[in-house]
């Protein structure tokens, strides 16, 4: 096996973990990574397999887990006015874009703030290192921006998360021991 099937493979079984991801947009995801030297049909072969270990894992999850409390905690998080995002992007600037976009679509005063986790940092929780929290205030670095970071802070607090961050708005909410286990895809 190639460095390059190695890699390919390793996001495989991420995106299938995940819980964003088809099939075919696994499938699909494979397209932008192929390089010559990597073994097209193994890795394609490799898709159906992982999605059906998950499946099976699935079965002896808790009935709720730490994805489905996160959900309702960016839930109560927007109706307080705050947007939160999955999955937003692979980075943290793509994280940006895409609330600014969203928040364009929605009307910008629809929402005084919004909060994400990107692609990386589902990897990382995935990896078992919790998940990070951004968030911004949509003016920026304004006074009212600690208030967000509170917000998001005690909201998932009191979704029954430990969470690290020392009020500096300028650094991102840690959920420590987050156990990522998103079901099925869309």
């Amino acid at each position: 096996m190639t460095e390059t099937d190695e890699y390919i493979l390793e996001a495989i079984k991420a995106s299938v973990w995940s819980g964003f991801y088809s099939p075919e947009d696994v499938d699909q995801m494979i397209d932008d990574l192929l390089e010559d030297d990597a073994d097209e049909a193994f890795l394609r072969a490799a898709i159906e397999p992982e999605f059906e270990k998950k499946a099976e894992e699935e079965k002896h999850w808790p009935e709720e887990t730490d994805c489905d409390r996160l959900d309702i905690a960016f839930t109560t998080l927007e109706a307080q006015g705050i947007l939160a995002l999955h999955n937003a992007g692979y980075t943290m600037s793509e994280g940006h874009q895409e609330a600014f976009e969203i928040m364009q679509d929605r009307g910008t005063d629809s929402f005084i703030a919004y909060c994400f986790y990107h692609g990386q940092d589902i990897d990382r929780a995935l990896a078992g290192d919790g998940l990070w929290i951004a968030f911004d205030h949509v003016n920026g670095d304004v006074p009212e921006k600690i208030d967000v970071g509170n917000t998001v802070q005690s909201t998932l607090k009191n979704a029954g998360f430990d969470v690290e961050w020392d009020g500096n708005i300028n650094k991102r909410i840690h959920i420590t021991g987050f156990d990522w286990k998103r079901r099925g895809h869309p």
